[in-house]
């Protein structure tokens, strides 16, 4: 990217798009902390909500190859300024539904501009992070776990003050659309790119580092997506907590992961990737493993803290890496990776709540617990395929 900036406006660009980070977070930790009132709400079984629960993630490959196309055709700035409009006002069908029919649908559509959202602003941190010229991605992944944070804290009020969903993401709607509005002229203009030679085409076949980012993703995401979509439930169910504290872990996890991520950028330079991202998948499976051994309050919130820790640095690492290729333009490398990873919001939330109906909840997260090892066994392979 052939821009001379100096500091001020670097930061400028960076307030702008962890702004769109933040958006992102926001509407996605709405929906996933209001899942038990829309369930109870529709009186679904777990293997029912599981079920359901497909829908979203299919619509997140679908936006695969579209969301890589239209960054590479058209920029993330366009693209983005589009989803990050859609994607909140899916939100706001998803609280107004009645029907299971009509969640499926909304959920297609939540998972489906939530990518095309997910892959356009990644791109943007992409190239805000190759001005600065070191490892920043982890603090706008930062911002998205901090959003998450927030919207936990705020489905709390909005539960304990029996505000229906309906109302709370047309709340959230309108913030988001603000900070749009405000921010949207401030991110980057144009995308940065360093292709090999020969090596111009949008679309290109994955070399084995690309698909091993890929990998770790999917170990990291699988445990994310339990996490997001499961972890209330479980502590309604399984620890037996009052409505108004089922959310207690959902917010120890993303308040950790927000601030792992803060502090990602740092440890990376010291340590190095592959370290952390073994340390990452150990914990991860410690986290769930103490959940699942010891169902009371205060060690499954110990256990969420871990969980947290460990997903926090795993995704903005691979789409940092994945940015970098000098084979793919960087919309289609972190698409490719996005892609891979997301199979395990694909495959983790319906699964758990299959294996929950004809077992229980704690085997669930025992499974996952050990999936989650595939990130650090996956890690080994970084520095022979770099």
């Amino acid at each position: 990217m052939a821009l001379n900036l100096n500091f001020s406006t670097q930061r400028y660009f960076r307030i702008a798009v962890s702004t769109f980070f933040f958006i992102q977070g926001l509407t996605f930790a709405s929906w996933t902390s209001r899942i038990p009132d829309i369930k109870n709400m529709l009186h679904l079984s777990d293997a029912a909500l599981g079920g359901i629960l497909f829908s979203m993630p299919i619509g997140q490959l679908c936006a695969m190859a579209l969301a890589g196309y239209l960054v590479s055709k058209f920029g993330s700035k366009i693209t983005l300024t589009l989803a990050a409009v859609l994607y909140p006002g899916t939100l706001v069908i998803l609280g107004l539904t009645q029907t299971v029919w009509q969640l499926s649908a909304g959920l297609f559509l939540f998972g489906l501009f939530g990518n095309i959202c997910n892959i356009a602003v990644n791109t943007q941190g992409v190239g805000v992070e190759r001005i600065y010229r070191r490892s920043i991605m982890a603090s706008f992944h930062g911002v998205w776990s901090l959003a998450g944070f927030v919207a936990g804290l705020i489905s709390t009020v909005m539960a304990g003050n029996h505000i229906s969903p309906a109302v709370h993401f047309a709340i959230i709607f309108t913030v988001n659309t603000a900070l749009l509005l405000i921010m949207r002229q401030s991110i980057l203009p144009r995308d940065a790119h360093k292709i090999e030679a020969g090596k111009n085409r949008i679309f290109v076949k994955p070399d084995s580092y690309i698909v091993t980012l890929g990998m770790i993703s999917f170990g990291s995401m699988i445990c994310e997506g339990t996490m997001f979509n499961w972890n209330s439930i479980y502590y309604e169910k399984v620890i037996g907590l009052p409505e108004e504290l089922i959310r207690i872990g959902y917010i120890a996890f993303m308040s950790t992961m927000a601030t792992g991520r803060f502090a990602a950028d740092w440890i990376v330079t010291r340590i190095g990737i592959s370290s952390i991202l073994r340390f990452a998948g150990l914990t991860i499976s410690a986290g769930l493993l103490i959940i699942v051994l010891f169902p009371q309050l205060i060690p499954a919130t110990i256990g969420s803290l871990l969980v947290g820790v460990g997903t926090s640095s795993v995704v903005p690492i691979c789409y940092g890496l994945a940015g970098k290729s000098t084979r793919m333009h960087p919309g289609v490398a972190v698409a490719t990776v996005s892609t891979i990873g997301f199979m395990g919001f694909l495959l983790g939330p319906p699964v758990i709540g299959f294996i929950a109906e004809t077992l229980s909840l704690r085997w669930s997260f025992a499974l996952v617990a050990i999936l989650g090892l595939t990130t650090s066994i996956m890690a080994s392979r970084i520095k022979t395929v770099q």
